[in-house]
């Protein structure tokens, strides 16, 4: 290919890239919802049946036959199923509700500590201050982890975080790559000793925290999957997805995430002894509808439209407008996860050919579902990524940065203590560049993206 380049940054009206490719314009992350996702939403309006109903609960029961299983196609309509697989997930309206109900059923409140990593999204973190909890911020590993250079927690430094107060460790699952859960059950329970359970009984959901913590004996374990729904690794031999692996677990299904219903997310647990999956599904429910008793589809029995309110809480729940398109993107999403596998691998032999730092998606024991691609280019600057950033998005091609650490951020600085207490993370961002990747991408897209970031770092850094 002769790479001859007309343009510059800045330039408003870029010529053509090469003369054997004409420029083209490639989003960076798209939704991918086809007729199937139209027809069931169509359904869903004339059925009559919009908000929280059946198609919801048939949403979670085929998600938690998916967590448990890794197969899309577990007929969840039988009595078998239904009984096997309710209580297991609930569908919300996002992850970050997800994640702050996580917490709350947990029993986190003011006066305990939640260590968050200090790369990831403001979501980890602020659900932890919507329950009036401390943040403490952990940094990364140099460089991400060894094998799949994801930005992952210091393991050392997280141990060093847990006092008596740290309640909960929030794991990021960044990019689809799922962290080093083993490391991190060792490490609560090497310190389970600082560990004191609440012992509060003002309600029932206090009550129900308290035997939760008691029960786990130690820092619960919280992971945010917001990018990993169809993740897995092997842990002690044996593979687990994504939402079977810490204690309690958050999804996102945005509109930008690989598996969409627009807006929506998942709050997902292990069963816990001693503890009965009903009761904390319940739980959920009554903290996503208002502390109400009966959701619309229970009063809809012959009689049954007295209800209570068992707290002042929240609302939070997923329709089932938006349920129907989760129900048809589950139907392709295999599918959908092994063309995201094609595009890495164009990607990942660019870079490699390039000397381009890169995530590794797939490797011994680690199977991501591939929602981010990221890229880290030796040596360069903040201003010459940005500079790079904005020469490919004159090209037509659209790149991002995930993400700009916390501490970096004005809601965090304070609390942080500053992003110079996070030089590993700091490191981490300055230089990198998320490119597109999704499954809307023809062959000859991700050849002109690759072709863009080649000429791109030629054109800034020579």
């Amino acid at each position: 290919m002769d790479n001859k380049c007309n343009f510059s940054v800045g330039e408003e009206k870029p010529t053509c890239f090469t003369e054997s490719m004409k420029k083209r314009t490639v989003p960076f992350s798209p939704p991918d919802v086809g007729q199937a996702e139209i027809d069931e939403v169509t359904a869903a309006i004339e059925s009559g049946w919009i908000t929280t109903g059946p198609r919801t609960k048939l949403l979670e029961r085929r998600l938690a036959a998916y967590i448990e299983s890794g197969e899309t196609n577990i007929d969840c309509t039988t009595q078998d199923a239904v009984s096997r697989y309710s209580n297991r997930v609930v569908c919300l309206n996002s992850a970050t509700a997800a994640e702050e109900l996580n917490l709350r059923i947990l029993g986190i409140r003011d006066g305990d500590e939640v260590i968050v990593p200090a790369y990831t999204y403001t979501a980890s973190a602020s659900a932890a201050v919507h329950c009036g909890a401390k943040l403490v911020f952990v940094d990364v590993q140099k460089d991400g982890d060894p094998v799949t250079h994801i930005p992952e927690m210091d393991y050392e430094k997280l141990e060093a975080a847990i006092t008596e107060k740290t309640k909960a460790i929030i794991a990021v699952d960044l990019c689809g790559i799922i962290c080093d859960y083993n490391r991190i059950y060792e490490i609560a329970e090497s310190r389970k000793n600082l560990f004191t359970p609440m012992d509060v009984h003002d309600n029932p959901l206090d009550n129900l925290s308290s035997r939760i913590q008691k029960a786990l004996g130690r820092v619960a374990v919280v992971a945010d999957c917001a990018h990993s729904l169809g993740s897995c690794r092997v842990f002690d031999g044996e593979k687990k997805y994504c939402g079977s692996i810490a204690d309690f677990s958050s999804f996102s299904f945005h509109a930008v995430k690989n598996f969409t219903t627009a807006e929506g997310g998942a709050s997902v647990w292990k069963t816990i002894p001693g503890i009965d999956n009903a009761e904390i599904y319940k739980f959920y429910q009554l903290l996503s509808l208002h502390g109400q008793n009966k959701d619309a589809l229970a009063k809809t029995k012959a009689g049954a439209w007295e209800y209570d309110i068992i707290g002042p809480w929240y609302k939070c729940n997923m329709t089932d407008i938006t349920a129907s398109i989760g129900l048809r993107q589950l139907d392709r999403y295999k599918g959908l996860l092994s063309r995201r596998k094609e595009i890495i691998g164009m990607y990942d032999a660019a870079c490699d050919d390039l000397g381009i730092g890169h995530l590794n998606h797939h490797t011994i024991g680690i199977d991501s579902c591939g929602h981010l691609y990221l890229t880290r280019i030796p040596g360069i600057t903040e201003e010459q990524r940005n500079n790079i950033i904005t020469f490919m998005a004159e090209a037509g091609v659209f790149t991002n940065v995930h993400y700009k650490p916390l501490p970096m951020m004005t809601a965090y600085k304070d609390i942080s203590g500053g992003i110079g207490l996070y030089p590993n993370s700091y490191d981490y961002y300055k230089n990198l560049i998320s490119l597109p990747l999704h499954t809307l991408l023809s062959d000859d897209d991700v050849e002109y993206v690759i072709a863009v970031f080649k000429e791109a770092i030629k054109m800034i850094i020579g």
